[in-house]
């Protein structure tokens, strides 16, 4: 219930918290102070360890001004602050994606989504119908097909599957996990690849038993298409970006850590946060290919922080689904170990000691424990390398991107080389159809170690990888805590100690994130002084059954003491 308030109905809100009306009506005159917003009768978690619950909040302006009881609330109601009733109604500390691609996010509908196909036959039917609204010479794109999902066939696609109705339209369609791809003989064509093509480094074309491309491309390989697709235009890029966020904000998120943003995003997020646009906050990490631009312009941040770019985002190995991440040991369901070296050290070296002196924050994809450990050893020797007084910050706050499956040695080194994990729980759950196949019994003790990291010390920054994955803050809450599948099944040997409390839960999805963008002072929690961010869904995640947290639902998002979203 949303009341515009002035005097009277501030008064009258108050008799409702007290026993003695003739004092309250003093207290009224004297007391009343000024706010634009003040949400109350609810049950409001904070994230503030100190206060870890309160019935109610006020803001002035973009800030929080209150947070506390009904009774001290009521001398915020006055004057044109907007009372809003919460009863039965659950407020959370504004919720962040702690990894995130908002572009994507935005431009998800606006190609083929193959996301949720249950069959390979399906969804080579899928492509065939989107193939025939696309002109003669014009890309076939989408996103998502993702084999684990089939129940008929599990493979990867190739190009055999989608050669007979794309002869004159060169395909280009990423698996979900955005680091392999399918495309077809005319991609293949297009890009001069052909049998006597070599593998890039960090990358690999999947073959036919002669050696040609079977059209299942992996990692840097991609990069042979994606530098021949047209490039999308600056309105449309723009119009991703204001779409992905306001799908965001939907869902619940108020803010989301962009990894990998090319510049031409910074220069349009800074014309959509002048144009007033911005739905949620961002915080992001200019890609590694355009690292020398940060590094030498510096960190571009807004006011307000809505927009804040500090970070590189680098990339290292593959994903375990397409058996690209970088293992010590060989898979347990293949004669290889993976890949590296999608950016090598060479390259990267110099960057980092370069980062250190400037205040850049650096975070990489790494997924298998070989990628892991040789990255520990790459930030260990760019922090020996360059003196702490030439640091521009005592505390880097380096992260780690993914990083499913880290030895007990390894999670020890995150600890006293100050690295920050940044993980998401639905891979955690997703990866039950194959990680047992891929890695084995004694490796899932290791992998998405969530609860273990906890234990030694570490804050996990909790994401999504969205577009990777849906984005949706219900499953990846649930992921964390439950450690099962949407339908609430588990697998045998998938360690459901190593799941983590609701507290901690909530904690990875708002002051850690926080935490890991140098933000905790200005929100992440909801205290007095802090940014007026709120997350309002209809059930209580802190309670109700595992399986409730999906079919919650968001009521309201509150960014900057303004509402973005309202069901």
């Amino acid at each position: 219930m949303k009341i515009k308030n002035n005097l009277l109905s501030g008064f009258a809100v108050l008799l409702l918290f007290a026993c003695d009306a003739s004092e309250q009506q003093t207290e009224i005159a004297i007391e009343c102070k000024p706010a634009d917003m003040v949400i109350y009768n609810t049950t409001i978690y904070t994230a503030n360890v100190d206060q870890w619950t309160a019935e109610a909040v006020a803001t002035l302006g973009n800030k929080i001004i209150y947070v506390g009881d009904n009774i001290g609330a009521a001398a915020f109601m006055c004057g044109n602050a907007t009372i809003m009733n919460f009863e039965n109604k659950f407020v959370y500390a504004g919720l962040t994606d702690s990894h995130q691609h908002v572009e994507g996010v935005g431009r998800r509908p606006k190609t083929l989504s193959l996301f949720g196909i249950t069959t390979l036959g399906e969804t080579v039917n899928s492509i065939k119908r989107f193939a025939e609204s696309v002109p003669v010479g014009g890309w076939v794109q989408g996103r998502g097909w993702i084999e684990r999902e089939w129940t008929d066939e599990e493979r990867f696609l190739t190009r055999h599957d989608v050669d007979a109705f794309t002869k004159d339209k060169p395909l280009f369609m990423p698996r979900a996990d955005g680091v392999s791809a399918l495309v077809n003989s005319k991609a293949l064509e297009l890009a001069n690849i052909t049998k006597d093509t070599a593998d890039p480094e960090g990358g690999k074309f999947e073959r036919d038993p002669d050696g040609t491309p079977n059209g299942y491309v992996l990692a840097t390989a991609m990069k042979f298409f994606r530098d021949i697709i047209p490039p999308e235009t600056r309105e449309y890029k723009k119009d991703s970006l204001i779409r992905g966020m306001r799908e965001n904000a939907m869902l619940g998120w108020t803010n989301t850590q962009d990894a990998g943003m090319p510049y031409i995003n910074v220069e349009l997020m800074k014309e959509i946060h002048s144009e007033g646009l911005m739905s949620t906050r961002v915080y992001a990490a200019a890609n590694v290919s355009e690292a020398w631009t940060i590094l030498n312009q510096g960190r571009e941040v807004t006011e307000d922080d809505m927009f804040d770019l500090r970070g590189i985002k680098v990339y290292i190995d593959g994903t375990l689904g397409s058996r690209g991440a970088a293992l010590l040991e060989n898979y347990s369901d293949a004669n290889h170990n993976g890949f590296m070296n999608r950016t090598t050290k060479e390259e990267l070296e110099p960057i980092l000691r370069e980062a250190l002196r400037k205040g850049i924050q650096v975070e990489t994809h790494v997924i298998g424990d070989r990628a892991v450990r040789s990255l520990l050893d790459w930030y260990e020797e760019a922090f020996n390398s360059v003196p702490k007084e030439e640091w521009a910050v005592s505390n880097p706050r380096w992260r780690l991107e993914h990083a499913q499956i880290i030895t007990a040695e390894d999670q020890e080194r995150f600890v006293s080389l100050g690295i920050i994990p940044s993980m998401q729980p639905s891979h955690g759950i997703g990866d039950l159809n194959f990680a047992p196949d891929r890695l084995g019994a004694d490796r899932l003790g290791y992998s998405y170690p969530w609860q273990q990291l906890v234990d030694l010390g570490l804050i996990i920054l909790g994401g999504s990888d969205a577009p990777v994955e849906l984005g949706d803050p219900r499953i990846e809450f649930y992921a964390a805590v439950s450690r099962k599948r949407l339908d609430g099944t588990s697998g045998d040997g998938w360690h459901p100690e190593l799941a983590v409390s609701r507290e901690t839960a909530l904690k990875m999805f708002t002051i850690w994130p926080a935490y890991g963008a140098f933000q905790e002072n200005k929100r992440g929690s909801v205290e007095v002084g802090k940014y007026a961010d709120f997350t309002i869904f209809d059930r209580d995640w802190m309670t109700i059954p595992e399986m409730d947290i999906l079919t919650s639902n968001n009521l309201m998002t509150i960014v900057d003491g303004k509402i973005t979203y309202e069901k």
